[in-house]
């Protein structure tokens, strides 16, 4: 729990929302300043906007999130696997705003000015801020894929953005014939959700065991070790055996090329593929909003103050999410909506005038690889000088050899996860 914000810095932070109230409702192409402004919508973002909101009810907080409706990766393999529909991980922000009290904005963020605390829309408009919050999450990495572009994409998707890439993998899967073969390419780390790649391989695996039964899964894998790798190999041979081929970058499994019109890849070694469906998942850097701030290093992720998630580069915006380097931290949804929390907590005491403090955070991932066998990795975190670090003895892995009512006991506390945690995002 966070500590309690005084009554004499409320004060302070209420009289800047006093001044910005003063100011007026939105208009299109005319300026106007808030306390804190929150870009994107998303397990970052939104917990953002809810929790300063909930620390300090006065202060003024605007989200900007484009989309109207959010489908959220963390799930969205079930949509691949036919076990869930599209509209099942669809999410608004009107709870949010309702219960909350944060305005929303449905525009894009075109360009954030650190310098001078601003805001720009795609509307022309512009919003001022005391503080801001990034979360605008990954943005594929084009090109470093010989051949793979967001055109390509279109042709071979990616679908590690949650919406119509989705809706078109899983369009494909069920146009593919029976015998034919699934290539899934996940990129080298670090990358958004570490094991989101072999759950979609597993629920992939499922759908084509009673629905195209000759067929399998090939991943060609960017690197030689996955997270939760021996839990995954031990589902794989007790549910799908010879369903699902996992090759290494050191067996040659790294594809370095890609042609999307004649639909093949090419691994490091020259070795060419083609399948009935080819997923590819590239390399990965932070939102483009962040990069084109200034707030990326060179390679492409937003480094951080370890505690409150302020920017090494300006310490009135503060990246969160899968964008920030968060030290040991994944890049998942729940480990977002943590940050989220301790980021919003700081915001307040920064505004209020008083000290930051450290942070503590969680993490919990589950994984599903059939729709009563799940499989997880927990682990608690602190912000310490050094950066975020794992509290030795928190957390663990699921157990190997465990039984089909653990299994089966994780599925559901996977369910239960999903439906706490968009509930804390959204309301």
């Amino acid at each position: 729990m966070m500590p309690a914000i005084s009554r004499r810095g409320l004060g302070r932070a209420g009289a800047a929302v006093a001044a910005s109230a003063a100011l007026g409702p939105v208009r299109a192409n005319a300026a106007r300043k808030v306390d804190v402004v929150v870009i994107g919508g998303g397990f970052g973002g939104a917990t953002a906007a809810r929790y300063l909101k909930r620390f300090a009810p006065t202060l003024s907080v605007v989200l900007i999130e484009q989309n109207r409706v959010f489908h959220t990766c963390p799930f969205s393999n079930l949509v691949l696997g036919g076990l869930r529909r599209l509209s099942d991980i669809a999410h608004t922000h009107e709870r949010l705003s309702g219960d909350s009290g944060v305005e929303i904005v449905h525009q894009r963020a075109v360009a954030l000015d650190a310098a001078n605390r601003t805001v720009r829309l795609a509307d022309g408009s512009e919003i001022g801020f005391e503080k801001a919050v990034l979360s605008p999450g990954i943005d594929m990495r084009w090109g470093e894929l010989d051949g793979y572009d967001a055109a390509a994409a279109e042709v071979l998707p990616h679908a590690w953005k949650a919406g119509p890439q989705t809706a078109l993998l899983r369009r494909q899967l069920e146009a593919m014939a029976d015998g034919e073969v699934v290539i899934i390419a996940p990129p080298a780390n670090p990358f958004r959700c570490p094991p989101g790649p072999y759950e979609r391989a597993s629920l992939i695996a499922h759908w084509l065991k009673r629905n195209r039964p000759k067929s399998k899964v090939l991943i060609l894998d960017a690197k030689d070790r996955f997270s939760k790798q021996a839990l995954f190999r031990q589902a794989w041979a007790q549910l799908y055996p010879g369903l699902i081929e996992h090759v290494p970058a050191s067996d040659d499994g790294r594809i370095v090329s890609v042609n999307a019109s004649e639909g093949w890849i090419e691994t490091a070694f020259g070795a060419r593929h083609t399948a009935g469906v080819i997923n590819i998942i590239p390399p990965q850097w932070a939102g483009a909003i962040a990069r084109d701030a200034g707030l990326a290093n060179a390679d492409g992720w937003c480094p951080v103050d370890p505690s409150t998630f302020a920017s090494e580069m300006t310490p009135d915006v503060h990246v969160i999410g899968d964008a920030a380097v968060a030290g040991q931290m994944p890049k998942s949804g729940f480990s977002a909506n943590s940050q989220g929390k301790v980021a919003a907590a700081n915001i307040v005491r920064a505004l209020a005038g008083e000290e930051p403090v450290s942070g503590s955070f969680a993490n919990t991932c589950y994984s599903l690889v059939a729709p009563d066998y799940g499989i997880s990795v927990a682990k608690v975190y602190r912000s310490t000088a050094a950066g975020i670090v794992g509290v030795d003895g928190s957390g663990g892995l699921s157990p190997m050899d465990a039984g089909p009512d653990v299994r089966a006991h994780e599925a559901a506390f996977a369910e239960g996860w999903y439906a706490s945690i968009t509930k804390d995002m959204f309301g």
